[in-house]
């Protein structure tokens, strides 16, 4: 993939509307060829979809994922603007997909990077400002370092961020966009709740032989 300028990647934003990331990989895929890139966006339905990113999505469905053997399920609210959206294929199709990749992630708790509380990054930082391998940096290469960390961590944590499941050259986010503008309305994943067999409930752990043991002594 070609080097991408950020001039280059700017004057793409403003010509098609699309995300500045989107933009980036779109030229990158493209060789820095504005047109070919430009092309890129339409095809994978990325451009349209950022300009309906803005209107109201109030209607859509919420979806249930079962995994084989019944030990994890996942309930997930996905949003459209339209109730005949909501009810077709492309749109349930999707809620599945989501709602699948929800149960294959167990470490993700939030929809996207802007849900996740103050509280958490700053104790992610602190976690990573306490790291034996940066003790005696310089503070500012020392802030570069947690900053990128932090990054990466909190991605983790977020569903938007995760390679998606069925195909892991596009992002979560990125298969909401492809849908989006295929439909021609704005889409937006809203939340979702995992649930784990058991999860939460305390379990006895006595060994078989303390049992037997007790009983033989009763």
């Amino acid at each position: 993939m070609a080097d991408v300028s950020a001039k280059l990647v700017k004057d793409l934003r403003d010509k098609t509307g699309a995300g500045m990331m989107d933009c980036k990989k779109a030229l990158a895929e493209s060789d820095g060829d504005m047109v070919k890139a430009s092309e890129w966006l339409r095809q994978k339905g990325i451009a349209s979809a950022e300009k309906k990113s803005s209107r109201i999505a109030a209607e859509g469905a919420i979806g249930t994922y079962i995994h084989t053997g019944a030990r994890v399920g996942v309930l997930l609210e996905l949003n459209c603007e339209t109730d005949f959206v909501a009810r077709g294929d492309l749109f349930q199709g999707l809620l599945k997909d989501v709602a699948m990749q929800v149960a294959a992630c167990p470490n993700v708790e939030y929809v996207s990077t802007e849900e996740i509380p103050v509280d958490v990054v700053e104790k992610e930082k602190s976690i990573e400002m306490g790291r034996d391998d940066l003790s005696g940096k310089p503070e500012q290469i020392k802030a570069k370092i947690v900053e990128g960390r932090i990054g990466k961590r909190l991605k983790e944590l977020v569903l938007l961020e995760q390679p998606f499941i069925r195909d892991s050259s596009m992002t979560v986010a990125e298969l909401v966009k492809q849908v989006a503008g295929k439909i021609g309305e704005n889409i937006k994943v809203r939340r979702f709740t995992r649930y784990t067999l058991g999860e939460g409930i305390e379990v006895d752990q006595t060994d078989f032989a303390t049992e037997v043991a007790s009983m033989k002594t009763a």
